[in-house]
């Protein structure tokens, strides 16, 4: 199996702007959440349902194209059809109380908040130095997650900010998730294939001692 580095010189991370578009996204549902958090549960099921849907679809297509660079590509393809799969359910069935809401959007940001955690150990893996940023506000969705799914004592309108803010921190770290992207995808591009085929001799070299 490839190392991470191996990859990492080998192919460059292909479509690095489809987290920065969730990201984007993401935080745009959380704005209008917290501009209008007393507006119509219906309204807001609908509104996140859509945005599970984009996420999950965009996760899933990233996931697949980049399955050669990514070492947990089959998490994040997982992650990404649990959310399509949660985002369906929402559409289907959008007249949901405010606390099987908050349990659906919980549990659904408490798996891509696992993701992302596992996204900042892989872009360590590949020589980023912010890598920290992102596992800090994975945990901090987490974290969020979690007080969404067991709702302790929290009033409707608490657990509609609190939708928000987890929304806002998913959001934000897939938007810093696909600028520490772009950054590797532009260092990969950099290095020459010359380069990349001496990589590759020296590594077949050093096979070559070890079966020796």
């Amino acid at each position: 199996m490839e190392t991470i580095f191996l990859k990492s010189i080998k192919e460059a991370i292909k479509h690095w702007y489809i987290p920065l578009l969730v990201g984007l996204f993401f935080v745009a549902v959380s704005v209008i959440v917290f501009m209008s958090p007393a507006g119509s549960l219906l309204t807001l099921s609908i509104l996140f349902a859509f945005s599970f849907l984009f996420g999950g679809l965009s996760e899933i297509v990233f996931s697949i194209i980049n399955r050669h660079q990514l070492e947990n590509w089959g998490w994040s393809l997982a992650f990404g059809i649990l959310t399509f799969i949660v985002g369906t359910s929402l559409l289907i069935h959008p007249a949901l109380s405010i606390s099987v809401l908050a349990f659906y959007i919980g549990f659904i940001i408490l798996f891509r908040s696992v993701a992302a955690i596992s996204f900042a150990l892989d872009v360590k893996k590949y020589g980023s130095k912010n890598w920290g940023v992102l596992l800090g506000l994975g945990i901090i969705g987490t974290i969020f997650s979690f007080i969404l799914i067991w709702n302790p004592l929290f009033a409707g309108m608490s657990v509609v900010i609190l939708i928000a803010l987890s929304f806002l921190f998913a959001g934000l770290f897939s938007i810093y998730l696909g600028l520490q992207l772009r950054q590797i995808h532009k260092s990969s591009k950099s290095i020459s294939a010359e380069l990349k085929v001496r990589y590759d001799d020296i590594m077949k070299e050093i096979r070559d001692e070890w079966d020796d």
